[in-house]
């Protein structure tokens, strides 16, 4: 006999993401518990997040990392991405400052869990956001790099594999080494085999 999801609606998860231990994924109804992140992973959304902080603080522009929720209307859902970069001020869902909606720039870093969700049905929903010009996809496994650019109405893909690569990003002014992207990741670590 299939067994039947609980639903929920937008404000029971709010209401329940308030009061867990750990964070989940609203998804049209469907709560979705996140899964923990990995040393790498935490070391690659560091490095990129500092790495903006750095070399645009003097730019309009806002950097935050996997505790602010993000709200996709059009797709009813809510999501925690690793990285995000929002020109200007964030518009924020609701009364309060935890979650918003404008993201110019995502980045995400992919684990054996995740990425086919990443790189699919995720990046739909992302690319609703009518702010959205950059989509990055860092692998933790090696260095590899997929980077999204919104041009007119189609989304160009560039994928790098090198360890002399440099990320450049399209909208905004800026360009960081993947030396400097992978600092402080491990390859052989059991948690990225």
């Amino acid at each position: 006999m299939p067994v039947q999801l609980q639903r929920y609606t937008p404000e029971e998860y709010l209401e329940l993401e308030e009061k867990a231990d750990y964070k989940s994924e609203y998804r049209d109804g469907e709560v979705v518990p996140m899964t923990g992140g990995t040393t790498n992973h935490n070391e690659l959304s560091l490095n990129l997040a500092a790495a903006f902080k750095g070399a645009l603080k003097r730019e309009n522009y806002k950097v935050y990392m996997g505790d602010v929720r993000l709200w996709i209307p059009r797709y009813q859902l809510y999501t925690y991405p690793d990285v995000m970069l929002i020109q200007g001020q964030p518009v924020y869902q609701g009364k309060g400052t935890t979650t918003v909606t404008n993201p110019q720039l995502i980045a995400e870093v992919l684990s054996k869990s995740t990425q086919n969700y990443d790189q699919g049905d995720k990046f739909t929903y992302y690319r609703s956001i009518p702010e959205l010009r950059e989509y990055v996809l860092i692998d933790q496994a090696q260095f590899r790099v997929m980077h999204y650019v919104k041009a007119d109405t189609s989304w160009v893909l560039t994928e790098t594999e090198s360890d002399t690569a440099t990320l450049n990003l399209t909208t905004v002014p800026f360009a960081l080494p993947f030396t400097d992207l992978y600092a402080g990741v491990d390859f052989d670590s059991p948690e990225v085999s």
